[in-house]
């Protein structure tokens, strides 16, 4: 008789099937069961080890680089399928007991990142950042020609541009979608990030760091382009970038286009890209995993849900102290 438990607790999200327990990007990892960690952003990396921890290898290296050591690490266990997300680097769903779990995730291919294809299961745990329906996201092609043509209306006026995006993942695609923009420039922390991926196999183009191109009065020749990481504007370093070489900031971000969350607008020019799925990449998302069961996380928890049940998917939000038994 198969027994399974599905329930969000202190740790994080907790599989009991037969006794053998699975922890779903769990804060603080379990000793006595599988530790599985979708991917190397701070809020789904654990807080320290002691248990054995399944995941991609450029998930580890990342992490290491950010500075978690995982140790017990492993690539691969008999009857668990990483699926890659198409969230960032090395990003992974698990797929296990007819169970999948999305990690973060995004459909859309981007620069380097294919989009996730989901597999079938009957359990879905899916996390909707972006599940309510303003949140649709323009295509990339779109996105690619609002940038160059703003960047080129800017260097015409001998303006340098910072790109901003999450020091991981986001910063990555921009250097891949925009690196041709030249002289090309780094933030430190996105260049040693920038150097990581290469290191693995991607394909970027190279630059300076900032602290280097200052050093050596690159950044007075304008224009220039540089990435960096999504900042707020009262940070000291854009500050600077500002007052001494007139640089305009374009911030890349999925919450650019809400109304109703102001923090995807600090920049100069806001453009919506994000790494996720938006709304209707979502719902086609569940519907093509074919789940007779979903649990929604992260985000727009009930309103996602409620969707899902009004076109026939039964669907709850999962939180702490909730229990679903099968048996």
């Amino acid at each position: 008789m198969l027994t399974r438990k599905i329930r969000m607790t202190k740790n994080g999200i907790l599989c009991e099937i037969n006794g053998r327990r699975v922890y779903l990007d769990p804060k603080n990892t379990d000793a006595t069961g599988v530790n599985f960690v979708s991917h190397a952003h701070s809020d789904h990396l654990p807080s320290k080890n002691g248990g054995m921890i399944l995941s991609s290898v450029e998930t580890s290296e990342i992490a290491h680089l950010r500075g978690f050591k995982m140790e017990n690490h492993v690539q691969s266990i008999d009857d668990f399928s990483l699926i890659d997300s198409g969230h960032i680097l090395g990003a992974k769903g698990l797929l296990f007991d007819d169970i999948f779990y999305t990690g973060d995730i995004c459909t859309r291919n981007r620069g380097f990142l294919q989009g996730a294809v989901v597999p079938k299961c009957k359990t879905l745990i899916t996390e909707c950042t972006f599940g309510l329906p303003e949140f649709v996201f323009p295509k990339l092609d779109e996105i690619k020609k609002q940038v160059n043509e703003l960047i080129s209306e800017l260097y015409g006026k001998g303006i340098p541009v910072i790109l901003l995006g999450y020091q991981l993942g986001k910063a990555q695609t921009i250097t891949q979608l925009f690196g041709h923009w030249g002289p090309l420039y780094f933030h430190d922390s996105v260049k040693l990030m920038n150097d990581l991926h290469r290191q693995l196999g991607v394909s970027l183009p190279d630059g300076i760091g900032h602290t280097e191109a200052e050093k050596n009065g690159l950044l007075s020749k304008k224009p220039w382009a540089m990435v960096a990481p999504l900042m707020s504007e009262k940070n000291q370093f854009l500050k600077d970038m500002k007052s001494k070489y007139g640089a305009v900031t374009i911030g890349f971000s999925g919450w650019a286009q809400s109304k109703r969350f102001s923090f995807g607008r600090r920049t100069d020019y806001s453009i919506t890209m994000s790494d996720h799925c938006d709304f209707n990449e979502l719902v086609d998302m569940v519907v093509r995993s074919g789940a007779e069961q979903v649990y929604t996380i992260h985000g727009f928890v009930e309103e996602f849900a409620e969707h899902l049940r009004k076109i026939g998917i039964r669907a709850q939000p999962l939180r702490e102290n909730s229990l679903d038994d099968f048996i």
